[in-house]
């Protein structure tokens, strides 16, 4: 396993800056460092990453300018280079806030993984609630599920984020998600959109009304309703949606 990257003092923090696109990424500062606060993604390395149930990083994800991006099929054109979800395997997290910072393509989808379980066979959303990354705009996921659901920063297929305050494609979107001790919290450009509580009757009957219910997909209704596991604790990993989507500011702070 890789080495985790930990936020560094004011002095180290100050040399790293990146334009991603137009905007900038820069360490911690003496303000913001955390000893709990593990950077995962730095803008130069993808040390710790690696595809999901795989022993390397796809090459369609790429360094770019200080960011994380996939390079996706360019509209259903032939795309070369290997994709497929990554996860951040150096370390599993229970209680955390994952802070990031998105942007898609217009038209784009993917997603925000979190509590993941790196199975065999099977694909990463069968285990892991999904926080949706997507063009509202242009996409038509966005019309689909029940109110909304399929939106940005939703938990996805069960509740809608609201308010709905995603910027447009090709914008950036910041993006907080709180897991402790079951309780789970998706923040969108700074306001709360989604709460819920994991492990109870109501996680149960959110499932159930979902596409992973028991009778639909009951491999997917199993491992999510004992999402973590029985250590109640996974893996972080971004989707390929097969469009082009980049990550900036990846870092997580573990809660005690």
């Amino acid at each position: 396993m890789k080495k985790i990257f930990k936020t560094m003092a004011c002095a180290m923090a100050c040399a790293v800056i990146a334009s991603c696109g137009g905007g900038a990424q820069k360490a911690a500062s003496t303000e913001e460092a955390n000893p709990n606060t593990i950077v995962l993604f730095d803008g130069t390395s993808l040390d710790g990453w690696r595809g999901y149930n795989k022993d390397h990083v796809p090459s369609r994800w790429t360094i770019e300018d200080g960011c994380l991006k996939f390079s996706g099929s360019g509209g259903g054109e032939a795309q070369t280079g290997e994709g497929g979800d990554i996860i951040f395997a150096a370390q599993k997290f229970k209680n955390f806030e994952l802070e990031l910072e998105w942007k898609i393509s217009k038209g784009g989808n993917s997603g925000i993984f979190y509590l993941a379980q790196e199975l065999p066979g099977k694909p990463i959303y069968i285990s892991a609630p999904e926080c949706q990354v997507l063009d509202n705009e242009n996409h038509p996921d966005a019309k689909l599920g029940k109110d909304g659901n399929r939106q940005s920063s939703s938990l996805y297929d069960m509740i809608p984020a609201k308010p709905q305050n995603s910027k447009p494609a090709g914008e950036w979107n910041k993006v907080k998600i709180m897991v402790y001790k079951g309780t789970v919290v998706h923040y969108q450009n700074d306001e709360a959109v989604v709460e819920y509580h994991l492990w109870t009757p109501q996680w149960t009957e959110m499932l159930q009304a979902s596409k992973f219910s028991e009778e639909r997909w009951p491999d997917a209704f199993a491992l999510l309703n004992n999402c973590g596991g029985d250590a109640r604790e996974g893996y972080i990993g971004f989707q390929d949606h097969g469009d082009d989507v980049w990550f900036r500011n990846i870092k997580v702070t573990v809660l005690e």
